[in-house]
């Protein structure tokens, strides 16, 4: 969630579920930024049949469709001071919203999971995967019935490794951190032992890489740490299988992650880790462009 320009934060909603999570994850963004707030709903351009002719009904019903999301968001949003509500026509949620952000030079865009669907969906699939491939802006996604609002515990995390899209997500996670006066902390797991491997390498073989892992985790984490400057950091070591240990944590704000180390700069790419984070986790998921 940067803040270099004024942009806004959007916030992308489909009267699903989840788009109250996401309002929600965007009230606090913006309120905390300093950021106006638009709350943008996307529904499918107009359809010609032929010789310039568009079915007048199906168009209405589907500005309808988008205006009632937008009334709900309004409901949720309660009056916020400076919000916007946006109509876009696009042929997807994902590119809808993608153009937007580009237009409005957004600072986050914000969506729900997509665990649970809109009963009347102006688009299939998921627009929180789409939106990872390929923003420019970081992409915050909202879990699923969120049950402690963002900004109750008081801590923002990172899932650092030592690589341009960790050091990208510190840098972000660290600027949420001094514009909330809170505590960071920096997670990084490493592996359990992988019971077929002593039968490879031998159990010595095994065991002497895995220390030697937790030794440069340890080691990378602390220079990390000692580097944040204006806020107060610390890190933990997790050990177990990656998703599973960062899905699970709880004691976070939100929690800042990489896209992926390989792709185009200054774009989201969503990785393996990424994309199974954004489904499971606890505690909104920021993914971050890799810079550079």
């Amino acid at each position: 969630m940067s803040a270099p320009v004024a942009g806004p934060v959007i916030v992308g909603v489909d009267g699903g579920e989840s788009s109250r999570d996401a309002l929600l994850l965007g009230r606090w963004a913006a309120q905390t930024l300093g950021a106006p707030l638009v709350a943008a709903v996307v529904h499918p351009p107009n359809a010609a049949l032929g010789s310039g002719r568009v079915d007048a009904e199906w168009v209405a019903d589907r500005h309808r469709a988008a205006q009632e999301v937008l009334n709900g968001a309004r409901a949720v949003l309660d009056g916020l001071q400076g919000a916007d509500y946006r109509m876009v026509a696009s042929s997807s949620a994902a590119h809808g919203l993608h153009d937007l952000a580009e237009e409005l030079h957004a600072q986050t865009l914000v969506v729900g999971s997509g665990r649970n669907a809109a009963k009347q969906r102006l688009f299939a699939g998921s627009t929180a995967e789409r939106l990872l491939a390929g923003s420019l802006c970081p992409v915050a996604v909202a879990p699923a019935a969120m049950q402690t609002p963002p900004g109750t515990v008081g801590r923002i995390g990172v899932a650092y490794v030592d690589t341009p899209d960790g050091r990208a997500a510190l840098e972000e996670a660290a600027r949420l951190a001094r514009h909330t006066s809170s505590p960071l902390r920096l997670y990084t797991v490493v592996a359990e032992g992988d019971a077929t491997l002593p039968f490879l390498v031998g159990e010595d073989s095994e065991r002497a890489f895995l220390d030697t892992a937790r030794e440069t985790y340890e080691a990378s984490l602390h220079k990390a740490v000692e580097a944040v400057k204006g806020a107060d950091a610390d890190w933990r070591l997790l050990v177990g299988d990656v998703v599973e240990a960062l899905s699970e944590l709880d004691e976070v704000d939100v929690l800042f992650c990489g896209s992926r180390g390989y792709g185009p700069a200054r774009r989201v790419l969503l990785g393996g880790v990424s994309t199974r984070l954004v489904r499971r986790a606890k505690r909104p998921i920021v993914v971050v462009p890799r810079s550079g």
